[in-house]
């Protein structure tokens, strides 16, 4: 049975869907379960909250803005751009309560901070998506935005767009894989895969398999929206393959 560009596209839709929710209920698990919950102290109840932030809040809520586009293809692209844009300030202020969770955890516990691969590659996320969200507010959403420059910087804003959602799954899965080797160092140690170990290896697989599902929903040039015009439903029909002049 031949299936269409539509049908195609709502598979890997529920696919990513399906996804983020199991991403979500095993973060959720991990950190209450497995880290023994939350809370605003500066022990190790608050680290907690930084990994909840970053998959639930950086990962899921980034992923979900980046494919607005695709999912709201039907609405005018101003009301997806309003879209697009709280999920991205949603996520943005995830990611600050997830930094200040870890970073006053650090300095009650006398840790220094910004020493691992994780931290910086985890930093540099953060400050290239803030760069990306604003400079696409400047450039698609505030009304004085010349047009030539929003031209221009389209193919940036999207190749950093996908490029910065890759970069957040791999902090993730390295903050995933540091926590569980400070976690489990004595016994049982991580080398025998207690429970929690096996949850957060799990996680950290979602949170890949997520981001390369949405990856390939963005990638994918038949399911974007046509040039100026408001797109018919995404079932039955073979969409566009021109790149639109709005952002993604």
């Amino acid at each position: 049975m031949d299936i269409g560009a539509g049908q195609k596209f709502m598979i890997f839709l529920v696919i990513s869907q399906a996804l983020a929710i199991i991403m979500v209920a095993m973060a959720i698990v991990w950190t209450t379960r497995t880290l023994d919950g939350f809370a605003w102290d500066g022990s190790y109840k608050q680290f907690n909250l930084h990994p909840l932030c970053m998959v639930c809040g950086f990962i899921l809520l980034y992923g979900e803005a980046a494919i607005a586009f695709r999912v709201f293809s039907e609405h005018s692209k101003f009301f997806v751009k309003v879209i697009h844009g709280a999920f991205h300030m949603l996520a943005f202020i995830a990611a600050i309560v997830g930094l200040k969770a870890v970073f006053d955890f650090h300095n009650h516990s006398n840790i220094p901070n910004m020493y691992s691969l994780h931290s910086w590659c985890g930093l540099t996320t953060v400050l290239l998506f803030s760069l990306q969200f604003l400079f696409g507010f400047l450039s698609f959403f505030w009304p004085g935005a010349v047009t030539s420059i929003r031209d221009m910087y389209m193919p940036i804003h999207r190749y950093f767009g996908l490029g910065i959602l890759f970069l957040a799954a791999i902090s993730t899965i390295s903050g995933i894989s540091e926590k569980l080797f400070f976690k489990f160092k004595a016994d049982p140690a991580y080398s025998q895969l207690p429970s929690g170990a096996v949850i957060g290896n799990c996680l950290g697989l979602c949170v890949l398999a997520y981001v390369f599902v949405v990856g390939y929903i963005l990638h994918n040039p038949q399911w974007q929206r046509s040039d100026g015009l408001e797109s018919q439903s995404l079932t039955g029909f073979t969409r566009p393959t021109r790149y639109d002049t709005e952002s993604d």
